[in-house]
């Protein structure tokens, strides 16, 4: 693991942003020797990892916004501002005494470039972080229930969904040219399995081909005969 004085990890989930602290580097290292027992165990995680803050989303429409930036690597102000506000104020700029870990790194790269200073890494160890803060997230996070998590998950994808095809301008010409594309390809994969049978059975009963031109007929009288000998 890097040599920081404090490592921190931002989880984005749909109710909103949760920043963790690691307080035990020796717990978390465990993940690094392949042991799952410090994400699942919520004892041991709780001891490794503390929640340092979080902020709610304010409406539906605000998360939906923060999941599309995010989607597309960018910061939004919203998140700007809670990294500001929550995470250690260095003595002087661009001395930072901690890392800030973040599961894509697309958007790492986007943090690093709008707040000067920022020491940001997305490696296996934070995704590993992740997973437990996405499993225990209702136990830190007081008044969010696992149920109210899951609505939230579910609203937001809904949403997400529903954004992403009204801003494709060409989405009905998509399912069209899609379905074309679909019956050609059955079209051509019958076609193939029927002159494979006809081929194939052909060994068996030649003189069936001569008879039966059809490939449906075809078809249904090779599996009616099966063996002629018989």
């Amino acid at each position: 693991m890097a040599d920081v004085s404090n490592l921190f990890v931002l989880f984005e989930a749909a109710a909103g942003y949760a920043l963790f602290e690691v307080v035990a580097f020796e717990e978390i290292g465990a993940l690094l020797e392949g042991s799952m027992d410090t994400v699942t165990d919520l004892a041991r995680f709780s001891r490794a990892v503390k929640l340092k803050a979080f902020t709610p989303f304010e409406s539906a429409q605000d998360a939906l916004m923060n999941a599309n930036a995010i989607s597309e690597h960018a910061m939004t102000d919203t998140l700007k501002a809670f990294l500001e506000m929550n995470l250690p104020k260095p003595a002087k700029k661009g001395d930072a005494k901690y890392s800030l870990g973040v599961i894509d790194p697309g958007l790492a790269t986007a943090i690093s470039s709008g707040i000067p200073g920022m020491s940001c890494r997305s490696d296996d160890t934070i995704r590993e972080v992740g997973r437990g803060c996405r499993l225990h997230l209702d136990t830190f996070v007081k008044g969010l229930s696992q149920a109210a998590a899951a609505q939230a998950q579910l609203g937001l994808g809904h949403s997400y969904s529903r954004s992403k095809v009204k801003f494709n301008p060409a989405r009905s010409d998509n399912m069209i040219i899609q379905s074309i594309a679909l019956l050609d390809q059955m079209d051509k994969d019958l076609n193939t399995f029927a002159m494979r049978v006809r081929e194939w059975y052909s060994w068996h009963f030649p003189e069936l081909k001569a008879l039966v031109k059809d490939n449906y007929m075809f078809a249904r009288c090779a599996a009616y005969v099966q063996d002629k000998g018989r």
